[in-house]
């Protein structure tokens, strides 16, 4: 008899149909530190950001949207995608950082839980579909999907739905070019429990770093003095943060690797959150340089150039987006053994290998 296993059953994003473009910026007036503006022209500055994360453009919420508003939609997707009845869940697991953040307010509102808005939207009278929000940096979704596997192997569920979702434009500094990463978006999933299959998740590794990083991710003041003077914006140590990522996520992709039983040689895809694109290769190639190996080509999918960085969102839109046949030299096949791996604010790590 197979022992009980966690699977993916369904899958389903969101990405606003607002389009930002990098050009979009370049009436900005950008700061390299409180009330210091920078030498460099806008074009310059805007042209070194791309050729440094690999992003022309980002969505953007409309307006009226807020978080918790696209987070139902990539929970509808997901739940149409598994076919699965919503008063048969028995979790919904909402990973977010800000809450819902109106257009234009930068008030953070997470009362009720972003969850619990969810599985009012979705109709769900059953009380034992338990929703609650987590709040865990970027990996947040990662960590979600960890706990519903969790849940399942201890036999307290059948099936979970698992979202992430932000909406970082709201939170963004305008005088801090940091602003330029982030974006908007929602993806989700539902993990189901499966006695028959030997696909799913076979192994996890997760770590939180505080010591010295607990801040490298935080919320602070515009880098215009004047601007919104009572108000805080996600700021962030870029340099500590890519050097902490370069060393630490390789390791700890490894540990779930090594946990797993599964060979380097045989990991099909490697699903990373999208923060900046030469940080992204940068990890993967030392991930590889730990097994002594080289990155095999077309090995990670990448979306950051269009939809820039969602914070929770990245990894699940991505993966929905290859499912759904959006890049087809990255397409998966039964038995493929992925990687899904994020960090970010706390500092936390996480990574799953899936065997799909």
């Amino acid at each position: 008899m197979l022992a009980m296993s966690s699977i993916i059953s369904g899958v389903g994003s969101y990405l606003p149909t607002l389009r930002i473009t990098n050009q979009d910026f370049i009436a900005h007036r950008f700061y390299k530190g409180i009330d210091q503006p920078f030498e460099d022209s806008n074009e310059v500055i805007i042209q070194k950001f791309k050729e440094i994360t690999g992003i022309e453009e980002r969505r953007y919420a409309q307006k009226e949207q807020t978080n918790s508003d696209l987070g139902i939609i990539a929970a509808q997707n997901a739940i149409a995608a598994a076919n699965i009845d919503v008063e048969k869940l028995d979790y919904i697991i909402f990973a977010h950082n800000f809450g819902d953040v109106r257009f234009a307010s930068n008030h953070l509102d997470m009362l009720p839980a972003l969850a619990a808005r969810v599985k009012h939207a979705l109709g769900i009278e059953n009380p034992n579909c338990v929703a609650y929000d987590m709040l865990f940096g970027c990996p947040g979704w990662i960590e979600a999907l960890i706990q519903a596997h969790l849940f399942i192997k201890a036999g307290a569920a059948q099936h979970c739905l698992v979202i992430g979702s932000e909406t970082l434009s709201r939170v963004v500094d305008p005088h801090d070019r940091d602003s330029m990463i982030f974006a908007d978006g929602a993806g989700a999933c539902v993990l189901s429990a499966d006695e028959t299959s030997e696909c799913g998740i076979l192994a996890h590794a997760t770590q939180t770093f505080t010591k010295d990083e607990a801040y490298f991710l935080n919320n602070g003041p515009s880098l215009n003095s004047k601007h919104h003077i009572h108000e805080k914006y996600i700021k962030m140590q870029g340099r500590k943060i890519y050097e902490f990522a370069l060393t630490k996520v390789p390791q700890a992709m490894k540990a779930a690797l090594d946990k797993s039983g599964v060979g380097i040689e045989d990991v099909k895809k490697i699903f990373i959150h999208q923060a900046n694109e030469k940080m992204d290769e940068a990890i993967i190639d030392r991930f590889y340089r730990l097994y002594r190996a080289q990155r095999p080509e077309g090995i990670m999918p990448m979306n950051i150039q269009f939809n820039g960085n969602s914070s929770v969102a990245t990894v699940p839109t991505l993966l929905d987006a290859v499912i759904r046949g959006e890049y087809p030299e990255h397409e998966l096949n039964k038995g493929d053994v992925i990687i899904l791996a994020s960090v970010g604010a706390g500092m936390n790590i996480n990574a799953v290998v899936y065997r799909w």
